[in-house]
């Protein structure tokens, strides 16, 4: 339990793990680390052949260094085939692929997926939120499921 609640506090996402692709300096910090947009990469973990990248501010200075900043809600997303698609037999109509804590306790920036079985659309939603404030920021992508391979 002790473990569990260290990882919550370090914001630390217990769902699927970005790969972080690289980090571009937006601001130069004399003391701590810089400000920056950093890309990651995840695949979606129930759907085969889909990838997202999501870039996203990050907070430098002394709090950025040791995890106790709180970064900006400004991020963006961009989903796409990367391969045969296979949804499951049973695709949950919302959920979430992808998550990472954007402050020590209360922020976090999650990617749920919804399928959108009429146009046959992957869609993928983005959402920055704090628990005590609504409207959050938001950014969205879609997949259409496409066939893939040789002569196709």
């Amino acid at each position: 339990m002790k473990k569990l609640l260290l990882l919550a506090l370090a914001g630390v996402s217990l769902n699927a793990v970005g790969e972080e692709i690289g980090c571009v300096t937006t601001a130069w910090k004399l003391i701590g680390a810089n400000h920056r947009v950093c890309v990651h990469a995840f695949d979606d973990p129930k759907v085969p052949g889909v990838t997202c990248h999501i870039s996203q501010a990050k907070t430098g200075g002394i709090k950025g260094s040791v995890g106790l900043a709180e970064d900006p809600s400004q991020f963006s997303l961009a989903c796409r085939q990367i391969g045969p698609i296979s949804l499951p037999a049973k695709l949950a109509k919302d959920e979430i692929v992808f998550s990472e804590g954007t402050s020590l306790l209360f922020k976090e920036t999650s990617i749920h997926r919804s399928f959108d079985a009429k146009r046959q659309v992957l869609v993928y939603l983005a959402i920055s939120r704090k628990l005590i404030e609504g409207a959050p920021a938001n950014a969205i992508s879609t997949v259409p499921l496409q066939p893939w391979g040789k002569g196709e």
